[in-house]
């Protein structure tokens, strides 16, 4: 007998425990009560060969005429009554949908996301027609989802630093993912000048100082930038080294398939120099993390999902299953079919011995 499709509000909140799986997430609470399916059966056979045997013990006139239609249907209530009584068992065997959920017990990892905003953001080599920047915020914003919302590995903590010439917290360690994307989705290019600039330095310090509070079981910095250090007085290396000394694991994204530099006429070009990642490199090695460069946009991905795939963090958790009762409308229908064999029995079905 198959079970209706419930919809969650349809259901009562059961004190069943799921200890037969069937399929899916429904269970059977008591499932020794499909023993009566051939119990009930066996009855209604016996049943109606008794009827059977006390119609023999009185002649009847052979008919010579066909079966009626109704003559014909005369099996349909013994059919109703048998499901009924499969219906009963499986009500009594008490199905039930259940949700497993879990709550983890032990601190997970907290991870701090700096983003370069500076004006080499604008350059459009990561992806046709878009910038840097708009690249990095979708291939960060869905970084930050996946490991926010996670609820298999258990969800970890994201902040939001950006920086150009200065580093500004946009988004502290937070679990709404809704928050953040919507922090990085405002963010926008360096639009003076005066604000502009490369301070790698800067922006892990600010990184670092915003882990120093925190006692999650692991601590990350993930640093993207298109360029080197060229402003702020903090050098990369020293802020590498406190990241170092607090046990924060730096992880750094070089990205970007070109260097741009002005001809004559202050027209800018591509070159083939390239970045020096010496610095990157070097802060990846001091904080037990790792450099990534990233020419397009399907490296970036590539980057962000290998980081995913090295911070997983063991933890022990919590399990408990709420149950959902489903009987009742199994238990309605078997008892609305044996009204219908009964009433069948009674009027249209019934046989004079």
């Amino acid at each position: 007998m198959s079970f209706p499709v419930l919809a969650q509000a349809d259901v009562v909140r059961s004190s069943g425990a799921a200890r037969l799986h069937l399929f899916g997430d429904l269970f059977l609470a008591d499932p020794w009560f499909l023993a009566l399916v051939p119990v009930g059966l066996a009855l209604l056979a016996w049943g109606r060969a008794r009827r059977g045997r006390a119609a023999g013990r009185v002649p009847v006139v052979p008919r010579a005429a066909p079966a009626s239609a109704l003559q014909r249907l005369a099996w349909v209530p013994h059919a109703l009554a048998a499901l009924a009584v499969c219906g009963v068992a499986v009500a009594l065997a008490r199905p039930v949908r259940a949700n497993v959920l879990s709550t983890s017990t032990s601190e997970g990892v907290d991870i701090a996301l700096v983003v370069d905003r500076s004006g080499s953001m604008r350059f459009r080599d990561l992806e046709e027609g878009r910038t840097r920047l708009e690249v990095v915020k979708d291939v960060v914003g869905d970084f930050a989802v996946r490991r926010m919302t996670d609820q298999v590995g258990a969800a970890d903590a994201c902040a939001l630093i950006t920086f150009a010439q200065y580093p500004q917290l946009l988004c502290p360690f937070t679990l709404d993912a809704g928050a953040l994307t919507g922090f990085l989705d405002g963010v926008e290019l360096v639009k003076h000048e005066v604000e502009d600039g490369t301070a790698i330095g800067r922006g892990l310090a600010k990184a670092v100082a915003l882990l120093s509070q925190s006692d999650a079981r692991s601590r990350v910095v993930v640093l993207l930038t298109d360029g080197e250090n060229n402003v702020g007085d903090i050098p990369p290396l020293e802020a590498a080294r406190l990241a170092a000394e607090l046990g924060v694991r730096v992880y750094t994204v070089l990205a970007g398939r070109y260097v741009y530099q002005e001809d004559i006429f202050g027209r800018e070009h591509a070159t083939e120099r390239a970045l020096d990642s010496t610095e990157l490199e070097e802060i990846a090695r001091l904080t037990d993390g790792k450099f990534f460069r990233a020419r397009d946009r399907e490296a970036l991905e590539a980057v962000y999902a290998e980081i995913e795939a090295l911070e997983r963090t063991e933890r022990s958790e919590e399990r408990y299953t709420q149950t959902y009762d489903l009987y009742p409308p199994i238990l309605l229908a078997a008892l609305a079919l044996y009204a219908v064999a009964w009433l069948s029995y009674a009027t249209w079905a019934r046989r004079l011995p």
